[in-house]
């Protein structure tokens, strides 16, 4: 890799800025009066808006990252980093997530803290270091710093219970599944440790270029290994790994602290760990498995490897539980949570195809995902702050109290049951097109049926916001100037990526060639 170049250190600008706005929003929170830490929230979204830019404009302007590069000059920090546009578009991702959530985070009083603001930003520089990395160590340390910012962040609020609880739930179940990720990760680099004379190492492109090598098997013949044994052994390591990806996005069985969690959370953070924390699980999962460390991925449609049928069951039951959890719900932060885990679901059609048409669609989808999610949390937090609860009971007439939230909220559920003219009617077609130009339209089909079953919830709430009525609806709903920013900014883009999503569905699927252009071409 040699001596750090001048496009070494324009590829860490986003990290490095973000890294000076928590510094700089840490000495602002503290030179500000008590009554004035509102303004700190101003800061961070106004911090990752600037750094949103730069990051685009580096890339408009700088050509940073470089699409025509050859493999090896992307690889960045001594192989640890990969400098591609899949890093750039799950870096917006990240930067949209952090921006809107603060906007809509402003209303709460009692979180506006500068450590709050803090988290959320150490939060993702890991996501963004995990999107980046093609290195074992470094995708565990980015995974790491996200998560234990996270679990603070579950705990926020140290005055009620439910905030405690679900802090303690997701630190306990996150701790189990990245110790289990982590233990099949060392099974991976023991097996290449003894494979001669490949030599070791935690690359997870010299990983996949060992175990696809067509002379893998004669080689460890020579040394007397059983290559049955090897290959059971990595079939036992991606498990292991399934376990910490599968929680990082909520994937069934892996998801049992998403209601909670989502449920006790802040319900900003909520909005932004369903989002962003997501995102960065799905960008390491299409990382590692389009790499080939678990045996060639490009061959699922004729000669499906051991695990890909694990794959396709986990995505299965992840749309379809999530969907018939969600109808019995009546806490709308729980309902939401068994929504994310079906997207979850769908998203991952886009994975388990191994297809760069998939992958693009499944980056179209947590690309729009994050717009719908925040949209219909920044209405949750909203109406929260009034009635001090989160029951759906709470929506009850939300279009005579505040037209503007109703209208947002609408467009947030129409767009997660994948309703034209929204983007999420667009992100699903996407991905169910790449399943049937795959050969899988059995996976399609099951994805639609799914869609249906969920329309059934997402109408429900609307039915309660437009047809019934509260006895609260004197009562006024205020909503901040920063809070209509947000939502305004959101739903915007909800309608835009849903009647015109050709540019960006195309910048995806260019990013997601990246996932498949390993070494030797």
């Amino acid at each position: 890799m040699g001596e750090p170049t001048v496009e070494w250190y324009l590829f860490l600008v986003p990290e490095i800025s973000l890294t000076l706005l928590l510094f700089g929003i840490q000495i602002y929170g503290r030179l500000l009066p008590r009554d004035q830490q509102r303004n700190v929230g101003l800061m961070t979204a106004w911090g990752a808006f600037v750094i949103l830019l730069l990051t685009l404009g580096l890339w408009w302007f700088g050509g940073i990252p470089d699409v025509n590069a050859d493999f090896g000059s992307t690889l960045m920090w001594g192989g640890m980093l990969r400098n591609d546009l899949i890093t750039l578009v799950f870096r917006v991702i990240f930067l949209v997530a952090l921006m809107t959530t603060c906007l809509v985070s402003l209303d709460s009083p009692w979180l506006q803290k500068v450590e709050f603001f803090a988290l959320l930003i150490t939060a993702t520089i890991g996501f963004s270091l995990m999107a980046a990395a093609v290195d074992l160590i470094m995708l565990y340390v980015g995974l790491e710093m996200a998560s234990i910012s996270s679990y603070v962040l579950a705990g926020f609020a140290k005055g009620e219970d439910r905030s405690v609880e679900a802090g303690m739930k997701y630190f306990v179940y996150g701790a189990f599944a990245t110790a289990v990720m982590l233990f099949g990760m060392s099974l991976i680099y023991g097996l290449v440790g003894v494979i001669e004379p490949f030599g070791g190492g935690t690359n997870i492109y010299l990983l996949g270029s060992i175990f696809q090598s067509p002379i893998l098997e004669g080689e460890l013949a020579n040394m007397g290994i059983s290559f049955q044994d090897v290959t059971a052994v990595l079939l036992v390591a991606v498990v292991m790994v399934v376990v910490g990806f599968g929680f990082k996005i909520s994937a069934v069985p892996f998801h049992w602290w998403a209601p909670d969690t989502y449920e006790g959370a802040p319900t900003p953070f909520t909005a932004f760990v369903s989002t962003a924390s997501k995102a960065a699980g799905f960008a390491i999962f299409l990382r590692v498995f389009a790499a080939g460390v678990f045996g060639e991925p490009t061959s699922v449609v004729n000669n499906q490897p051991a695990w890909w049928a694990l794959l396709v069951v986990i995505c299965i039951i992840t749309m379809t539980l999530g969907n018939m959890a969600a109808i019995f719900q009546k806490n709308i932060k729980r309902m939401l949570a068994y929504s994310s885990v079906a997207q979850a679901g769908y998203a991952m059609i886009g994975l388990v195809i191994f297809t760069p048409d998939g992958s693009g669609a499944a980056m179209f989808y947590l690309l729009m995902y994050v717009f719908t999610n925040i949209a219909a949390f920044g209405v949750i937090i909203i109406v929260s702050n009034v009635s001090r609860s989160d029951q759906m009971e709470d929506l009850y007439g939300l279009s005579r109290r505040a037209p503007y939230l109703a209208l947002v909220m609408m467009l947030a559920l129409l767009s997660l049951g994948g309703i034209p003219p929204t983007a999420g009617f667009l992100g699903k077609f996407y991905i169910f097109k790449a399943a049937v130009d795959a050969g899988h339209w059995w996976l399609a089909l099951l994805g639609i049926l799914n869609a249906f079953v969920a329309l059934y919830y997402y109408l429900t709430v609307i039915k309660y916001m437009y047809l019934y009525r509260s006895d609260a609806e004197e009562i006024t709903i205020p909503v901040s100037r920063a809070a209509l920013v947000g939502l305004g900014f959101t739903t915007l883009f909800v309608i835009i990526l849903g009647v015109y999503s050709g540019p960006a569905y195309e910048w995806t699927l260019q990013a997601a060639a990246s996932f498949f252009i390993l070494p030797g071409g």
